[in-house]
């Protein structure tokens, strides 16, 4: 009872430093330090968001330039298709001052309007709003695509990468830890991942229904992120062949490179070599930005080779890649995106009446958190403690009490000895054991 009286009592930690940070913590928590400055799809375009994005051969040492030059002191980089997040602790307010001089940072070459922008698109989280945004960017409910898993693989992989190169600390580590079983318990505990809503899911799910044979040859129009997702899906399920167009045709190279292997044939091509295309095909994927059919009914005879059973068409784009008179006098199967879209609309209706429990597990998790933080806080001020009784100890025997010590037999030294060591031990674990309670008791 006294030891607990010590530890809450001011007057008492002023005489003893060692016992100050426990005070002190007590019901103060640093959140307040961490900081995120988010660039997503909802206020910025796909093409805009390519001006955040850092590639792997110089990625850490512009993080670290940009940590070291702006007063910040931990600093996690998450970058995907649709967002780029920079989490980061600092003790500066994230204000206009602060984001001009992180942009200018971040990018020296930056002129004054690069900057601008950037400031203007900027969406500025702080303290617990912070962890609340970090918490539904993983639990993929600031997603383009409510529900998609992949967002958790890569805030933990972008978690690894940074922590590998020095760029986090202890309180990154507590977040991502925390946000990581947040977003499981998100997926796992609602059905907010149930029923695909990407288009791409939705082709997929699709695809599988037609039994295809892994020989089955794919003809892609489009090199984009769309049919390059599709084309990875489609490696994963083992089919192997694939023959991909593109009016860029670099572009068409760059994902073929990508899909080729020693089992899997990706050629490349001009768009404008289509109709002269003489291979033939059982699958064909359009998605394009052209204003018009690009696969007319001319294109369509050239391409069958003289073939006549039914192929399986899958138009992503918007307008139709694939003209309609094809599937009024052709032996097709069409997956289109009005198709997809509609299946999408109902899937995400019931996915957003699973918004209300995600956030209330969100918010459970918020109050956990801010207990783990005053815990780990507690652990790190009570790491001082075993020193000081250390010092304090040494100090008895080697000056104070030193004479009376030189005095004494060797038995009653050695029994002086164990008794020091014993309230050593007990004066080390006595206060930890208490801390934490006094922790729990304030938390509740």
């Amino acid at each position: 009872m006294i030891l607990r009286q010590i530890l809450r009592d001011t007057t008492m930690t002023e005489r003893n430093p060692w016992l100050r940070p426990l005070h002190a913590e007590k019901h103060e928590i640093p959140l307040h330090l961490l900081k995120t400055i988010a660039f997503t799809h909802r206020h910025t375009s796909l093409k805009e968001l390519n001006r955040f994005f850092l590639h792997e051969e110089n990625r850490k040492e512009r993080l670290a330039f940009l940590k070291y030059s702006t007063d910040i002191s931990e600093i996690l980089y998450v970058a995907t298709c649709n967002r780029i997040e920079f989490i980061f602790t600092s003790h500066l307010d994230c204000d206009k001052k602060f984001l001009n001089r992180f942009f200018r940072n971040f990018r020296e070459d930056w002129t004054t309007e690069e900057v601008d922008f950037a400031i203007e698109h900027a969406q500025v989280y702080e303290g617990e709003e912070a962890l609340r945004h970090i918490y539904r960017v993983a639990s993929s409910l600031d997603s383009l695509v409510v529900g998609e898993r992949e967002i958790i693989t890569q805030v933990r992989k972008s978690y690894d990468t940074c922590n590998a190169e020095g760029l986090t600390g202890d309180l990154l580590r507590l977040v991502v830890k925390s946000t990581i079983t947040t977003a499981k318990k998100v997926y796992t505990e609602t059905k907010i991942a149930n029923n695909p809503v990407s288009v791409v899911s939705l082709a997929e799910r699709k695809l599988r229904e037609h039994n295809l044979k892994k020989d089955a040859r794919f003809l892609i129009v489009g090199a984009g992120e769309t049919n390059t997702n599709l084309i990875k899906y489609l490696v994963k399920q083992g089919f192997k062949d694939f023959a991909i167009f593109n009016r860029t045709i670099k572009n068409a190279e760059v994902l073929a490179r990508q899909t080729a292997s020693n089992e899997i044939v990706a050629t490349f091509h001009s768009l404008e070599e289509l109709h002269t295309y003489s291979r033939g095909f059982d699958v064909m994927i359009t998605c394009t930005g052209s204003a018009s059919p690009i696969v007319t009914t001319s294109v369509y005879e050239s391409l069958l080779q003289g073939e006549s059973k039914e192929k399986i068409l899958i138009d992503l784009a918007v307008p139709a890649d694939i003209h309609p008179e094809i599937i009024d006098n052709f032996a097709v199967s069409l997956i289109d995106i009005n198709q997809l879209r509609a299946i999408a609309e109902k899937n995400m209706e019931e996915r957003q009446s699973e918004f209300m429990s995600a956030e209330e597990i969100i918010d459970e998790n918020i109050h956990e958190f801010r207990h783990l933080h005053r815990t780990r806080s507690l652990e790190l001020k009570m790491k001082e403690v075993p020193e000081k009784i250390r010092e304090i100890k040494d100090r008895a025997l080697n000056d104070i009490f030193a004479k009376e010590i030189e005095g004494m037999d060797e038995k009653s030294k050695e029994l002086l000895g164990k008794v020091l060591d014993y309230m050593e031990k007990k004066c080390i674990s006595v206060p930890m054991v208490l801390a934490k309670e006094i922790i729990l008791e304030t938390s509740n």
